[in-house]
């Protein structure tokens, strides 16, 4: 019995003693952590979403409160005024972001992208891209699996059973880019929202020459060029066989939209439809003149 006492004794004072000296260990070396950071985390959404580019809140919270300025740091699901208070515990001034949003940049409906093949294999979009091309005759548009759907933390974003292709509820959507991030064919754009939330952009990313990608979807963009050399203020660039718009430069005219002979141009959210015969006649007029005017200058010099 004795014995017994004397072992349970020795092994209580050893714990107390270990116990102690690991405190004492860890009040020497622990890291005090700036009280702001606590601060700057509860300011935020919570959504640990990863949109900022950091692996958290918290991270993002250590980064900004380390950081000189906020140029470099926003959260896409709180927005500006997520920033606003962040800039008021730490501070300082914090420069507003213009709204954004995600748009699918791929117009092969199962209508203007028939089949060509039957996929039978794991529902991923990640699975399916590793294995082969698609379903249909385009390497680049959507696989339609849903990986962009099941990345989004909002709900954001869902398949259309008609066209197969996914869509976007911009009221719900916070620009995260998980959705983005989930596709392996990149055809979601983070973008701007646009003013009252019009917003033109090439909805397509085949990169193949002309008649190659006609013939694998009808809705495609060709590269033609025709919405660049239509664009007055230098918002469209072709490059790579495909066509981008520029959301800084454009004026939301919608002549790139009226010329494009595909209709791989999008406009979203405009309140009036497009005219397109209007506006052709308009861009046609507009460029005989400047050639004319060209051939007046060609000829007085």
């Amino acid at each position: 019995m004795t014995t017994v006492i004397w072992t349970v004794a020795i092994i209580t004072c050893l714990g107390l003693l270990l116990a102690l000296l690991l405190y004492l260990v860890a009040q020497r070396f622990k890291v005090e952590e700036d009280p702001r950071i606590e601060q700057v985390e509860k300011a935020m959404p919570g959504a640990n979403c990863g949109g900022c580019g950091f692996a958290g809140c918290h991270a993002f919270a250590e980064s900004v409160v380390k950081a000189s300025g906020l140029d470099s740091h926003f959260c896409p699901v709180g927005g500006n005024e997520t920033m606003k208070a962040v800039a008021a515990i730490l501070g300082v001034e914090v420069k507003e972001k213009a709204p954004e949003v995600a748009v699918v940049r791929c117009n092969g409906t199962c209508e203007a992208r028939p089949r060509t093949n039957e996929y039978n294999g794991a529902p991923s979009c990640k699975v399916k891209a590793s294995l082969y091309a698609g379903d249909t005759g385009c390497q680049f548009g959507c696989l339609g699996c849903g990986d962009c759907v099941a990345a989004c933390k909002f709900g954001a974003i869902a398949m259309d059973p008609a066209t197969g292709l996914p869509v976007v509820d911009q009221e719900k959507c916070t620009a995260c880019g998980a959705c983005a991030k989930a596709c392996p064919k990149h055809i979601i754009e983070i973008r701007a929202k646009g003013p009252r939330g019009m917003r033109l952009f090439v909805s397509c990313v085949n990169k193949d020459k002309g008649p190659s990608v006609r013939k694998a979807c009808a809705s495609a963009c060709i590269g033609c060029g025709i919405c660049a050399k239509t664009c007055s203020h230098g918002a469209v660039t072709v490059e790579g066989n495909v066509a981008w718009i520029d959301p800084a430069k454009c004026k939301l005219c919608r002549e790139c939209e009226a010329m494009c002979p595909t209709g791989a141009i999008h406009a979203v959210n405009f309140p009036k439809p497009l005219d397109r015969e209007a506006v052709k006649a308009r861009v046609l007029e507009r460029q005989k003149k400047a050639r004319e005017n060209a051939k007046k200058e060609e000829n007085n010099g």
